[in-house]
């Protein structure tokens, strides 16, 4: 469960609900793209505001060196990234605390469709710089 002193867990907590709202509806045992759509969907019933397949530029020492697709932005705030396995290791986590810090964004969601029941997790980028 989202506490609610973290920051922004009135937000990240509607994004949970609406992936709980999916994977209730759906199971797991689909493609990442099937809830990519169907978390895109509900995101849209919920008011909230996002964009999916995001492209964010990867910059290393002020040199934009390429660019990935986040999974969603939500409020052009919270990353969201979905995978549909049936473990999370570690390096999933790595990489969605990775990709916080190459975007320069604060917090993050890591959501697992693949397990029988759904799986979530916090990410938040400890090396942020303001803006």
């Amino acid at each position: 469960m989202i506490k609610t002193e973290y920051k922004y867990s009135e937000l990240t907590g509607r994004i949970i609900g609406c992936a709980m709202e999916v994977h209730n509806a759906l199971g797991n045992g689909f493609q990442e793209v099937i809830y990519q759509r169907a978390l895109a969907h509900e995101f849209q019933l919920q008011n909230l505001t996002f964009d999916r397949e995001y492209e964010m530029p990867v910059v290393y020492k002020n040199k934009p060196v390429g660019s990935r697709w986040v999974d969603f932005l939500v409020n052009n705030t919270i990353s969201v990234e979905l995978k549909a396995l049936i473990k999370l290791e570690a390096v999933h986590l790595a990489q969605a605390i990775n990709y916080l810090e190459a975007y320069n964004l604060e917090i993050g969601l890591l959501i697992n469709f693949g397990n029988t029941k759904l799986e979530f997790h916090r990410v938040e980028n400890k090396k942020l710089k303001p803006s």
